[in-house]
């Protein structure tokens, strides 16, 4: 037997997607590195704004993502057809609406955001639908815990993204931000492979009226969580654009870039919590050791993250992005706590959706707000702005152990 296949069979599909997610982040990783490096902090800082859309379109179809693989897990095989074809539909709608909205307003955008051109919008407009497609997919592959094409697809995105955008900088002499636009759009076509079929060995079943209730209601508040992430994971970096020059603009995304990698490391924790714990509870079987196993694996890895940032801030960012970088170096630790305090409460959010809670995702928009409002009355200077985020969300992840605790405690009585 091939080496290869022993190794396939002995690791299991969840340390699989772990072990893909890792490849994948640092593959993003090195996509940024590299561009920072190339491009410097003032251009960066314009690359930066085409990386933070990518994200927040991330977060907006992880919407329709998240609610395929919820329902697939609960309903019928028979069911799922019109499951998929159901959420595919409306994500589709959704990324041609959104689409022409970005195209419509691609100058407006240039200006609000200070950029050197306005096509990487008109590119990056035309592209979204693709995206919304590939998210339906892979909420399809995560629904039915088939986490080996669930990860393939999350590669190929990645490393089409990667190869194509540096190809490009290197082989023309052409806007970068235009070039970095073409390059993300071939990722999402790539990203749609493998498709899912999702063919039923039995008589196809249509959704009932209440079940479609059920999926609207999830849909919505979902949306709601991945607003408010959008607003908690990029405001910061698109308000300091608006904000601070273009070179302290290019600075803090760096800086942003590197903290946040605890945020991308522990998603992949986050996106195996979901289907199993809706599993466990369709079964009636005990889930709470799924979220404590989930937040001992990722407060570790926070913890580990943000004391080598505290540690060798000035080293992390030195030999990341370079010494046209080194500035940002003190804050490098403060960013990565206000970010592990954000990834924790995720988790409690998460779980939450999982078994249909919604208070928790009300607590995250309040927050998410909260954040904006404070950056927009403190942003002296990049500490402020920083400092406004740890604050909230160190108290955004209190009352979210207090509204555990307390549910916790409840359901225990009812038993």
């Amino acid at each position: 037997m091939p080496l290869t296949l022993q190794l396939t069979k002995k690791i299991s599909p969840a340390q699989w997607f772990m072990l893909s997610s890792l490849l994948v982040n640092a593959g993003n990783y090195i996509y940024n590195l590299v561009l920072g490096r190339l491009l410097g902090p003032e251009a960066f800082a314009d690359a930066a704004v085409m990386v933070t859309f990518l994200l927040i379109l991330s977060f907006i179809a992880m919407t329709f993502q998240l609610t395929m693989a919820k329902f697939t897990a609960q309903v019928e095989e028979a069911q799922v057809p019109a499951l998929f074809k159901l959420i595919n539909r409306w994500a589709m709608c959704f990324g041609i609406g959104m689409g022409l909205l970005v195209m419509a307003f691609a100058k407006s955008l240039q200006v609000l955001f200070n950029t050197s051109s306005h096509e990487m919008f008109l590119i990056f407009g035309a592209a979204l639908p693709l995206y919304f497609l590939m998210s339906t997919n892979r909420g399809s592959f995560q629904g039915k815990q088939q986490l080996h094409k669930l990860s393939f697809t999350y590669q190929g995105e990645m490393l089409a993204r990667l190869v194509i955008t540096l190809a490009l900088i290197y082989l023309l002499d052409f806007n970068a931000t235009i070039l970095i636009a073409v390059g993300i759009a071939v990722s999402f076509v790539v990203g749609l492979f493998p498709f899912s079929r999702n063919k039923s060995s039995h008589a196809t079943i249509a959704l009932d009226v209440a079940f479609l209730h059920k999926i609207r209601h999830f849909l919505w508040i979902t949306a709601l969580y991945e607003g408010t992430q959008i607003i908690i994971n990029n405001s910061d970096i698109l308000l300091v654009k608006h904000y601070f020059t273009s070179y302290e603009a290019g600075l803090y995304a760096a800086l942003a870039l590197i903290g946040r990698a605890v945020y991308f490391v522990t998603w992949m924790f986050v996106m195996i919590l979901l289907p199993r714990v809706v599993e466990a509870h369709k079964r009636g079987l005990p889930h709470q050791s799924l979220l404590y196993k989930n937040l001992k694996n990722i407060g570790g890895l926070c913890l580990m993250i943000v004391i080598l940032c505290f540690t060798f801030p000035r080293l992390g960012v030195q030999v990341l992005f370079g010494t046209a970088y080194v500035e940002i170096a003190h804050l490098l630790g403060p960013y990565a706590l206000a970010t592990s305090l954000f990834a924790l409460a995720n988790v409690f959010v998460y779980y939450s959706l999982s078994l249909s809670r919604y208070q928790p995702v009300f607590m995250a928009a309040l927050f998410g707000a909260l954040q904006v409002i404070g950056v927009v009355l403190m942003h002296d200077s990049l500490f402020q702005v920083v400092l406004v985020q740890i604050v909230l969300m160190l108290v955004h992840l209190v009352l979210q152990i207090v509204f555990f605790v307390k549910t916790s405690s409840k359901s225990a009585h009812r038993r």
